[in-house]
């Protein structure tokens, strides 16, 4: 599944949601990093204090209910969505792309200088998300555009062939990207992911991904809808673009 569509769900199963309650209750203890979009979205960056091996407040995590090799871990991201989500901070055109495109990205490349020209900064081996509140299908789901993994794999690829692998992460790959954006617009299928605490979700390292805006009358628990992320980094540019 993962090969095509490029993402899977995993449970609901007990272990998981043991790890998503001692998270939960990690998260409400955690200082706010920083409200975006008008306040509705806190991106809640290394705000777990989960240990290398992925445990926190004594519970295990659930590696053995994965497709995953364990393997050392950051501090997850908590990423937290409030009703209205999402609203404009001031700059129109990521209120426009969030509101209309699901703020769509691919992580793993840094935007620099006043040009936001991007270059592949981290590249992940795979991304994880565990919802940690339960809350409604329309309560901003995480979104992906099923089988964009394989046209920006390949749009990358054709623009890092000219240069050598060891220059690959600092190569401005800003329109390559664009352009293999607008086809996945075109051509893959836009998918909404609801899932709750007990589930996991595994997302393929180069798709297209982003949130849904809050539906109206959308319910979730007075924090939010609440997702820990986990997106460990590989060691070279040339294995985030590996096959698999």
């Amino acid at each position: 599944m993962m090969a095509t569509t490029g993402w899977q769900r995993i449970g609901p199963h007990p272990a998981i949601a043991a790890w998503a309650k001692a998270a939960r209750l990690a998260a409400r203890l955690a200082p706010i990093a920083e409200w975006r979009a008008g306040g509705t979205w806190d991106v809640g960056l290394e705000a777990l204090p989960n240990d290398p091996a992925g445990s926190i407040g004594g519970i295990a995590f659930p590696w053995a209910e994965l497709p995953l090799t364990a393997v050392p871990l950051h501090a997850a991201q908590v990423s937290t969505i409030r009703p209205g989500y999402p609203r404009s901070d001031g700059d129109d055109a990521a209120h426009r792309w969030r509101l209309d495109r699901d703020g769509a990205h691919l992580d793993g490349l840094l935007a620099t200088g006043p040009a936001r020209r991007r270059r592949i900064a981290e590249p992940h081996a795979w991304i994880l998300g565990l919802p940690l509140t339960p809350s409604d299908a329309g309560a901003s789901p995480l979104v992906v555009w099923q089988g964009s993994h394989l046209i920006l794999r390949d749009a990358l690829r054709a623009a890092l062939s000219p240069h050598p692998p060891g220059d690959w992460a600092a190569v401005d790959v800003t329109d390559a990207y664009q352009q293999a954006r607008k086809r996945v617009m075109a051509e893959c299928r836009r998918t909404p992911l609801p899932a709750q605490p007990g589930e996991a979700l595994l997302v393929h390292r180069l798709m297209l991904h982003g949130v849904a805006p809050w539906a109206t009358g959308a319910q979730a628990p007075p924090e939010g809808r609440m997702i820990a992320y986990l997106r460990p980094v590989l060691p070279t540019v040339q294995a985030w673009l590996r096959d698999d």
